[in-house]
């Protein structure tokens, strides 16, 4: 694996474990704030809103080199956290998570324009499934680690030992990373050019509908591995490790698979297996063994999708909009975060704290995703030009008639 993108990958970890340690150590966070669990989602919608307006980095800073731009997130990475290890009430808190989730996306379609250019031929989405892999161990470990601290120091410590993460990766950026030299300046307004096409909208639609569906469910799956599948709260950080497996496994696959196939047809198979990960939740009785099998199933379709998406933006993107494709991933992606946040947030105090409904209540949002992705594949990915491509073909026999 090059160095650059081990460097990348590390990143992509610093803001993996930022974005998704709070779902681990959400009651430590409610109950040390005062606050109720779902008030506490809050904590997760304020990351994702940032990760939102951070978009606008890349929009005055088109003309930075990318190298440039991932050292100046790392920075943004560490004070976001530092920030939020220092909170002393809920709404400290969630303004510190919003700072943190500022160079989210920002960071990402940064980090796959890179991975792009530094991949060897025919492997692009691969490099860049390699860039997010990061992502998906720090789902794996970062996670599970920041919730043990959580469980026997302080919930505070993950923030602290994330900035200490950020730092290094800050150092190995400067090191490692390629001087890339920044995209074509297409002005304020070129960047956006490829968004008055449809086919962009079908992608982002889908990644905003797949994501809140599936973190209707997600963003409360400790009360619900607690609660429903039995398990105490000990042994939450292992079942966070499981569902990181998923994510590797996932995201690694899905970009095997889509170097070699469609990559919106690929998306939509992910994006198929969480939906209906999502209806099993609501419609199996939770056990421990259940609830362990749905938590690897859904984790391993949400990144299943991911580098296909990436992919497909940054390409929409071409002509100065790359940086802002593969960032509006992110953004939809976050965005969907916070809906579905709130939307299962919702579910919960409408059904007093049942912790299977918010399953139920996303389902439909990440089977209108598969829908988007399905018709996505079928209008813009089935045409080859075989027509064009066919030639007259003579057999070497004497005397034959052309094939």
């Amino acid at each position: 694996m090059k160095k650059s993108l081990v460097a990348l990958a590390l990143g992509a970890f610093a803001l993996g474990a930022a974005e998704f340690v709070m779902m681990g150590i959400l009651p430590q966070a409610a109950r040390t704030m005062g606050v109720s669990i779902p008030f506490a989602g809050n904590f997760i919608s304020s990351y994702a809103i940032g990760v939102c307006f951070g978009t606008l980095i890349l929009v005055f800073g088109r003309k930075i080199p990318p190298k440039h731009l991932i050292i100046g997130f790392m920075a943004l990475i560490i004070i976001g956290n530092m920030l939020s290890a220092l909170s002393g009430n809920a709404p400290m808190l969630i303004a510190a998570r919003f700072i943190a989730g500022l160079p989210h996306g920002a960071f990402f379609g940064t980090a796959t324009l890179i991975a792009k250019s530094v991949a060897d031929p025919g492997k692009e989405t691969k490099a860049v499934s390699m860039m997010v892999t990061g992502q998906t161990v720090a789902n794996m470990l970062g996670v599970p680690a920041g919730t043990l601290l959580a469980e026997h120091l302080s919930w505070r410590m993950t923030f602290v030992s994330l900035s200490a993460w950020a730092a290094v990766t800050l150092v190995l950026s400067f090191l490692w990373l390629p001087d890339v030299p920044a995209i074509k300046d297409a002005g304020i307004g070129g960047q956006f050019a490829f968004l008055r096409r449809r086919a962009p909208w079908f992608i982002l639609g889908a990644v905003f509908l797949g994501n809140a569906g599936i973190f209707c469910w997600w963003s409360y799956v400790s009360p619900w591995l607690i609660r429903v599948g039995g398990y105490s709260s000990g042994m939450i950080p292992i079942m966070m490790m499981l569902a990181g497996f998923g994510m590797v496994i996932g995201g690694l696959v899905g970009g095997t698979i889509a170097d070699r196939w469609r990559h919106a047809g690929t998306a939509s198979l992910g994006q198929a297996l969480s939906a209906i990960g999502l209806l099993l939740v609501f419609v199996i009785p939770g056990t421990p063994l259940t609830t362990a099998i749905l938590t690897f199933w859904i984790s391993f379709g949400l990144f299943f999708v991911s580098s296909p998406q990436q992919i497909l933006m940054v390409e929409a993107g071409q002509g100065g909009g790359e940086l802002i494709g593969g960032a509006a991933v992110q953004v939809a992606f976050n965005l969907g975060n916070a809906v579905g946040s709130l939307i299962g947030g919702f579910t919960l105090t409408a059904t007093a704290n049942d912790y299977q409904s918010p399953a139920l209540s996303g389902t439909p949002l990440a089977l209108m995703a598969v829908a988007l992705l399905i018709i996505y594949s079928w209008r813009h990915e089935t045409h080859t030009n075989a027509l064009h491509r066919m030639r007259l073909v003579h057999s070497p026999e004497v005397g034959s008639k052309p094939q």
